[in-house]
């Protein structure tokens, strides 16, 4: 991950804005050597759990038929 220092980023901001946008690798500034902010890509959406699986899952079979085996529930 590439790093720059806060002075160096105040002068070239809008070239690593761009560089960022262009690349989508995220930036890591730094104060006195310590980093202290992170610059990265907006992303589309954040994804969520509902239909994050959609085209992934494949159903073989009925999956509402009734089962051949036979079995007891433990009490």
């Amino acid at each position: 991950m590439k790093s720059v220092t806060a002075a160096e980023f105040q002068t070239h901001c809008f070239q690593l804005i761009k560089e960022v946008a262009e690349t989508g690798a995220p930036l890591v500034i730094l104060d006195n050597g310590q980093p202290v902010a992170q610059l990265g890509p907006v992303t589309d959406h954040a994804p969520t759990l509902v239909g994050a699986h959609k085209g992934k899952i494949q159903i073989l079979g009925d999956i509402l038929a009734p089962l051949d085996d036979e079995w007891e529930a433990g009490r």
